[in-house]
């Protein structure tokens, strides 16, 4: 494997998980596309999954690596394993998840061909208990390739997750997946943009992503929200230190108002140990104070939204909620819509 040039590292975050792992593993080393190494590293497993991976790093030693390290959390395992990739582009997987044979393959040729600096494919969320396909995303992009402009909001739409990415790793590997737990993927794409110029979109359902209910990622604390407002100032200061904010300010208050204030609260009003309400002030004023182009962010602006369609529409109508200091409106017709009537809904 050293004496080849990589056109794609592949991070595997590996903790536990012994049963859908060699499904992933299976996927990964039957990918169309050759020269790629897959860097399996286990975050202190505590069940067979450090046998397995070793298992086929025996069965695959052209393509598999295999590190092991003390248990320190997913971003710990992803930075550990960008840390160690040489390929011309990286990306990472959740291995309880699965990918098509192409997906590497697919994402490699549409930024190699476009010389893009990101390139994005489709994705499907499987609830993991009936193995229902719960919602497709990412494909409304079609086959085409976009510049990074202040004027476009295109990037806010685009999911935070690394898994559905390849990042071209020259650009990006200095950069770190911050240390809290939930959203350091989205912190981790801000920080990317300020590096980048050109993404590519594959619209075709590449990645099979399954919903645990059990995961982190469903369950947001106080501590969260309040790592989330911390490392949004660090991804600030980046911008800021990289010349991109007076650009890119409305971009990024604009991001933080859809991630903090509308994403995060409707999952932190399900914390009952959490006053949904005053949070919701606290959000107002933490944005006010530190991303207040999102008052008068021309993506928010109900001409804007009503050219693009529904979901900035209800973007808008959120940012209403919250200029009126009512945005407890919002969470109740969210939950109503989720809970009650069962609409799977994702900005």
């Amino acid at each position: 494997m050293e004496n080849k040039q990589i056109k794609l590292s592949i991070v595997a975050a590996v903790y536990n998980l012994e049963k859908y792992l060699p499904r992933c593993l299976d996927s990964l080393v039957n990918q169309t596309l050759q020269d790629i190494e897959i860097l399996c590293v286990d975050d202190g497993s505590t069940d067979s999954a450090p046998q397995i991976i070793e298992k086929y790093a025996k069965m695959y030693p052209d393509k598999i690596k295999t590190f092991h390290k003390k248990n320190g959390g997913e971003f710990t395992t992803r930075n550990y394993g960008l840390q160690r990739a040489s390929g011309e582009y990286v990306t990472f997987v959740d291995t309880d998840d699965y990918v098509e044979s192409n997906w590497a393959e697919k994402l490699y040729t549409a930024a190699k061909t476009n010389d893009a600096d990101l390139a994005v494919c489709g994705f499907e969320r499987i609830d993991l208990e009936t193995n229902k396909v719960v919602a497709t995303n990412m494909t409304n992009f079609g086959n085409t390739v976009k510049e990074i402009d202040s004027k476009d909001d295109f990037i806010l739409f685009i999911n935070p997750a690394p898994w559905n990415k390849i990042y071209k790793r020259e650009k990006i590997k200095d950069l770190e997946f911050l240390p809290f737990r939930g959203f350091n993927d989205t912190m981790f794409l801000a920080s990317c943009y300020t590096r980048m110029k050109k993404i590519a979109f594959v619209p075709d359902v590449l990645y099979h992503y399954y919903l645990r209910y059990d995961s982190q990622i469903h369950t947001v604390n106080k501590q969260d929200v309040n790592n989330l407002k911390k490392y949004l100032l660090e991804v600030k200061k980046l911008y800021i230190k990289s010349g991109k904010y007076d650009e890119m300010k409305y971009f990024l208050d604009t991001f933080a108002f859809l991630h903090l204030g509308t994403s995060v609260m409707y999952r932190a009003s399900y914390d009952k140990t959490i006053n949904i309400r005053q949070m919701l002030k606290d959000t107002r004023k933490y944005l006010d104070e530190n991303f207040s182009c999102w008052r008068k962010s021309p993506f928010l602006k109900l001409r804007h939204c009503l050219k693009k369609g529904f979901k900035n529409i209800a973007l808008w109508g959120v940012s209403l909620l919250y200029k009126l200091k009512i945005p407890i409106v919002y969470i109740k017709v969210y939950r109503f819509l989720v809970d009650k009537l069962k609409i799977d809904i994702k900005f």
